[in-house]
């Protein structure tokens, strides 16, 4: 039998997904919510605490109290200001230990899967618990993209990749060779509902979701469900592109389905494919 899991819970269906898996295979969990942030559904009858986000130390007490062995984080946070964050003992060493790194997600997340191992945890991804997450390079469901959301799907990679190198965001609309909007610390939802206005006669834009170059692989991939399906939609996308097992796809089937009754494309690519513009 696997070893006891922690799961670290933000926001959505992935936490939730993450328990269930758990439970069909028997596997010992215990959940960590964060107050104002997970939701309150996905530890509704699971065995779980909830603590503030600041409050890491504590976090490592309960997991190591509950017996936890493996930890695994999944779902969206909202990244409070350090005010408001109130860090402590734990949280404030992490901090200083990082300097101006600790302003990038990608550089937190990082520090923290190093701390979580040098406290004595093993940090896993969700595509290891939930291994049917990740997908391989093809069309998920009956829809193709032409030759120009195949130019778009280009650009649009190409603008994700350098904004990741920055680790600034994900995600980037292009619709015709335009970037109508890029993805900050607002989310892939905000951006989706940002860009409904600004697109422009003709083929419809598309959503590219792409890992940032140096991201740390067990935490935060880009990952898409049937929500982002429907904000697509209503955004007047066409397509939504993905980079092949570097994304995250909650609920595939489901994903599919909603797609091809909405006649959108969904592509993961293969990032060695992309020609860099």
């Amino acid at each position: 039998m696997p070893d006891k899991l922690g799961i670290i819970a933000g926001r959505g269906d992935l936490p939730r997904r993450l328990i269930q898996a758990c439970q069909k295979e028997g596997r010992e969990f215990h959940v960590i919510a964060f107050k104002g942030q997970t939701d309150e559904i996905t530890v509704k009858d699971v065995p779980h605490d909830w603590v503030r986000l600041g409050a890491g130390g504590t976090s490592i007490k309960i997991f190591r109290d509950q017996g936890v062995k493996e930890l695994v984080m999944g779902g969206g946070i909202s990244r409070p200001s350090m005010v408001s964050l109130r860090p402590d003992a734990w949280g404030i060493k992490l901090f200083a230990k990082l300097g101006r790194a600790a302003l990038g997600d990608d550089s937190l997340l990082s520090a923290l899967v190093r701390e979580l191992e040098n406290e004595g945890f093993k940090v896993v991804g969700p595509s290891e618990v939930l291994n049917e997450l990740l997908v391989d390079v093809g069309t998920l469901g009956n829809i193709e993209p032409d030759a120009v959301a195949q130019e778009d799907i280009i650009r649009g990679f190409n603008v994700a990749w350098q904004l990741g190198a920055l680790d600034v965001g994900q995600a980037v609309v292009v619709q015709q060779g335009l970037v109508l909007g890029v993805e900050a610390i607002e989310g892939t939802e905000a951006l989706l509902s940002r860009v409904k206005g600004l697109s422009r006669d003709g083929a419809g834009g598309i959503l590219v979701k792409a890992k940032k170059p140096n991201q740390e692989k067990r935490t935060d991939l880009p990952t898409i469900g049937v929500a982002t399906v429907e904000q697509a939609v209503e955004a007047g996308l066409r397509g939504i592109a993905i980079e092949a097992q570097g994304a995250l796809v909650i609920d595939g089937d489901e994903v599919v389905e909603k797609a091809n009754k909405a006649g959108l494309f969904i592509v993961a690519i293969d990032k060695q494919t992309i020609t860099k513009g």
